[in-house]
């Protein structure tokens, strides 16, 4: 479906209130065109109807006119710099960036991720960075339970007795 015609349903999708097609709309469309800021920028204004910072961040990264809170929150959820090159999906050399302040990020991100990797780092080659991205894997410790938490268990334990005892109350009463 060409370009044009994309963007047409993406703006019919958000009139109807349709938020979330229209946001895979324009994932298709900057994965399909990473190149193009137009894109980013759109699905920036998208996760902002979520209220999502850190994607409206993430997809605004590479704009000189960027949200200072959005870009902190994105720097946040994608910590170190593999993350980052992972997360902005890029494809292609920094110097195809429509602007200089684009280019600019980008080669910071790789140059940071080169030095935390240890070697050259290359956007379209996802093994040169795939180092930096093992890091993250590390497991993370469960959240203590909740008072809430314990409700919900007990209120699960308690429906599943009940639909056993009617179960089993079924199987006496057919073979009396």
């Amino acid at each position: 479906m060409p370009l044009r015609e994309t963007l047409a349903r993406v703006d019919a999708d958000l009139a109807a209130g349709r938020i979330p097609v229209a946001r895979q709309r324009l994932r298709g469309l900057v994965s399909s065109f990473p190149c193009d800021l137009t894109l980013r920028r759109r699905l920036a204004e998208v996760y902002r109807l979520y209220g999502d910072a850190a994607e409206a961040g993430r997809w605004m990264y590479l704009e000189e006119d960027r949200d200072a809170d959005e870009t902190a929150a994105f720097e946040v959820r994608y910590g170190c710099s593999a993350w980052r090159m992972k997360a902005l999906a890029w494809r292609g050399p920094e110097a195809m960036a429509a602007t200089p302040f684009a280019e600019k990020q980008l080669v910071a991100v790789r140059t940071a991720c080169a030095g935390q990797v240890g070697h050259p780092v290359d956007w379209d080659d996802p093994d040169s960075y795939r180092d930096g991205l093992e890091d993250k894997d590390e497991e993370v410790p469960p959240a203590p339970w909740t008072v809430r938490d314990v409700l919900a268990g007990i209120g699960c334990l308690v429906g599943v007795l009940a639909v056993l005892a009617i179960w089993v109350n079924g199987v006496v009463v057919l073979f009396d």
